[in-house]
């Protein structure tokens, strides 16, 4: 692949060469990668919620069950699920958390 020349009155950046900013530049996409990841574990967690709670709103309806206690069911299950999801991010979290101090203290 061709790369253009700069202009000449532009100064030239070599940035593979600078070990620190290649170090600030790698810490910053790992954070923002981190935050990204949260992000999506939420919404796959609240997407997933949604599905089952529609299930049991398909399921009782094809049924013939009354509304209200479709609705209910439905409402409690999709509590659930996101709840648990929650609760399965937050105890992986933690996790990590733990074995990296782990990891820490037996290096010392």
């Amino acid at each position: 692949m061709r790369t253009r020349r700069p202009h000449p009155d532009q100064m030239t950046l070599d940035w593979s060469k600078d070990a620190e900013i290649e170090r600030i530049i790698e810490a910053r996409v790992a954070i923002r990668a981190e935050a990204q990841a949260i992000r999506w574990r939420f919404r796959l967690i609240f997407v997933e919620s949604l599905m089952m709670a529609a299930l049991v709103i398909a399921a009782g309806f094809t049924l013939g069950q009354p509304m209200p206690l479709v609705m209910r069911g439905a409402f409690l299950v999709g509590i659930a699920c996101f709840a648990s999801g929650m609760l399965l991010i937050v105890l992986s979290g933690v996790t990590c958390n733990v074995l990296d101090r782990l990891r820490r203290w037996r290096r010392r």
